[in-house]
């Protein structure tokens, strides 16, 4: 990612720059135009991006075309998100039911983009601030929990019954969907003074990756179900039904063949 990172940042200077080059005005030279954001992405974290839009190009088509190189990190908020799942949760625990309780949940996130904007409207009033956004996001979303159970223990993996003896168990699930491809939204500026407005996105990045689900409990005082008596687990028993258990789940999620992304926050305009 940080190679990618680097070369649309090339490019996106690069076009911020052409731009200019090729509007042929020079009343609005660089960096006039120049934009810069910060705000929050619902899927992404702390978000920031650099970019160019004139509307005072004369040229009709310029000044309707924006770029922006786009990014986004759970990392710098990550104390932030872990206090408001911990407000939400309680003591940091998510009772399932009876005998199961989720534990440390956490989340992290992050993206990069270049992206196109269009304003059909130009520098129309208000409707000058409402565009079309097309580009390519590159990113990952990992979620995490430990879980405890006790009690009884007795569940089923696919065709098969296992339960652990001692009444208590505690093992860790994971989820990661690292995701690319072409993003398509919309969103808009809204002014506010001195070159300062609030912006909003929304989209989706249309990708054919899907997550990676994984689940890991000991097989320790663990025993699996033989048609009439229980015994030791055979461990090419359980791996093979759990995965099974886990390529079902896939299945599903493989159905989710696009990315939200939703954005607020500020930018200033030179």
């Amino acid at each position: 990612m940080a190679k990618f990172f680097k070369t649309v940042g090339v490019c996106v200077v690069g076009a911020l720059l052409s731009v200019v080059a090729m509007a042929g005005d020079t009343s609005n030279s660089f960096p006039t135009g120049l934009q810069l954001g910060v705000g929050v992405s619902a899927t992404s974290g702390l978000n920031g991006f650099v970019g160019y839009v004139n509307k005072n190009f004369d040229s009709f088509w310029w000044k309707r075309l924006g770029v922006r190189f786009d990014f986004a990190s759970t990392k710098p908020v990550r104390s932030q998100i872990k206090s408001l799942i911990k407000e939400y949760v309680g003591d940091e625990e998510i009772e399932v039911n009876d005998n199961i309780t989720v534990l440390n949940p956490a989340l992290k996130a992050k993206h990069v983009a270049a992206m196109v904007d269009i304003y059909p409207f130009g520098n129309t009033w208000f409707l000058g601030g409402w565009r079309l956004t097309g580009g390519y996001y590159v990113g990952d979303l990992q979620v995490s929990a430990s879980m405890h159970a006790t009690g009884d223990l007795e569940f089923e993996l696919g065709d098969k019954r296992f339960r652990y003896t001692d009444g208590e168990m505690h093992g860790k699930a994971n989820a990661t969907w690292k995701y690319s491809g072409p993003y398509a939204g919309t969103g808009f500026d809204l002014g506010l003074f001195y070159g300062i407005k609030i912006f909003v996105d929304a989209g989706v990045v249309f990708t054919s990756k899907t997550a990676e689900l994984k689940l890991d409990v000991p097989m320790e005082n663990m025993e699996e179900w033989y048609g009439s008596y229980w015994d030791d687990v055979t461990p090419s028993d359980f791996e093979t039904a759990k995965e099974q258990e886990i390529a079902d789940a896939k299945k599903e999620i493989d159905k989710i063949k696009f990315f939200p992304i939703v954005k607020i926050g500020f930018l200033y305009r030179f």
